[in-house]
């Protein structure tokens, strides 16, 4: 049984996890696998012990931590979005992250930062997947994060 939120960084290889998440919607919609990505949703809670059951659709994965950025937190049921670090945090942890599966046609690019994953912070060989981050607005210009040198590591080092 798999717990209400997955502690991600524990999982030997957690691209194996987010690839059966396309499967099982590509399964389900009968679309083809190939036309597939996969779509980040930053929730509103940091504590994982909050969702107890799996949501129907993708699931909940924790143990995110930023490298080069912080995270803004929503008020409501609105999504929160990146911000400049905040001083002497160098690793903040992300909130629970809904990832979900969506036809690639589907998915606007416009006010998110394609933001790669790591496993650890040596990079390269480490990459799992490409997270979108939701941005301050619609308007924000990527290459800030690019630059920064943004990227989500399942270490905190």
């Amino acid at each position: 049984m798999v717990p209400g939120s997955l502690w991600i960084s524990g999982l030997f290889n957690p691209m194996s996890f987010l690839t059966a998440i396309m499967q099982v919607t590509a399964r389900q919609n009968g679309l083809a696998l190939d036309q597939m990505m996969l779509m980040t949703t930053i929730m509103n809670e940091k504590d994982p012990a909050a969702y107890e059951v799996q949501n129907e659709i993708g699931a909940y994965v924790h143990g995110f931590y930023m490298n080069g950025a912080s995270w803004e937190m929503g008020r409501g049921p609105e999504e929160g979005n990146l911000m400049d670090m905040i001083p002497k945090e160098l690793a903040p942890e992300l909130p629970v992250v809904h990832v979900t599966a969506i036809l690639k046609a589907e998915h606007s690019k416009v006010g998110y930062y394609e933001c790669p994953s790591y496993v650890t912070s040596e990079r390269g060989k480490t990459f799992i997947f490409t997270s979108w981050l939701k941005m301050e607005s619609d308007e924000a210009d990527p290459r800030k994060w690019i630059l920064a040198g943004m990227c989500l590591l399942l270490q905190p080092e």
